[in-house]
């Protein structure tokens, strides 16, 4: 990676943990929507990975009381695992320009679901199957894509958590996801030392942005960020579905 590859990088993790600072999501969705624009969709993920994994951990602290919590989510999270498994081993590594329209579509849907503010609850009964079809489905997309934010996202909204409950929720997710994600790119030989290495350089930018975006959300309002930073990821979507769309028609 050239020097103003690497900056540019550095910057992208530095938003991006930013958004998760603030938010308590979207380090991965920012990251890949943006660095995909500049370089392969699997050498992206590969970047992801120390940073995701860190920031997510971090998350979920404190870790005490969280037995009744994973058993819980334990259907998602077990599922996302099958999920990106499988998906690696049909799809392979993200990669082409399918890869970034799935990406596109992914961020266009997860926008929309978000902006329209729906809220749908789960009834206890149904946690089980309807956690192990999103696990499912996030996995295959987290192969695709190497973003892990949709439907395992909107799946725990629907559970009713509180909100402490939600951040820790997410971070759990993300970071099985994470691993994961991890192993499939290792697999797939998608991960090199070199790449690893870099991850951690990445590192750097993600927490300094994650600790920025906490001091910023105490001083400006959640719902108009969320709001800009949601028809932000939109127009990233659009932006990307067209390219891949040109592309393959080229």
């Amino acid at each position: 990676m050239d020097t103003p590859t690497l900056l540019l990088a550095s910057f992208v993790f530095l938003l991006a943990g930013t958004v998760k600072g603030v938010l308590g999501l979207g380090l991965p969705t920012v990251a890949m929507g943006l660095l995909a624009l500049g370089m392969p969709p699997a050498s992206a993920a590969a970047l992801l990975l120390v940073p995701s994994f860190v920031t997510n951990v971090w998350q979920i602290v404190p870790f005490h009381g969280l037995g009744p919590l994973l058993r819980r989510i334990a259907p998602l999270s077990l599922a996302a695992c099958a999920g990106t498994a499988l998906g690696g081993l049909l799809l392979g590594a993200p990669h082409g320009s399918w890869a970034s329209l799935a990406l596109g579509l992914i961020l266009v849907l997860y926008a929309a679901w978000s902006l329209a503010g729906r809220q749908y609850r789960i009834p206890p009964q149904h946690e089980s199957w309807m956690g192990i079809a999103a696990g499912l489905l996030t996995g295959v997309i987290t192969a695709a894509t190497g973003v892990f934010v949709v439907p395992a996202v909107p799946y725990l909204q629907a559970l009713g958590l509180s909100k402490n409950a939600l951040i820790q929720a997410m971070g759990i997710s993300f970071t099985v996801s994470t691993l994961m994600l991890g192993a499939m790119l290792g697999g797939t030989g998608s991960l090199s030392a070199d790449s690893a290495f870099l991850s951690m350089l990445m590192l750097l930018p993600a927490l300094l942005g994650v600790e920025l975006g906490k001091r910023l959300r105490h001083r400006m309002s959640p719902v108009v960020f969320r709001r800009c930073f949601l028809l932000g990821l939109a127009a990233l979507g659009v932006h990307m579905i067209l390219q891949a769309v040109l592309h393959t028609a080229a």
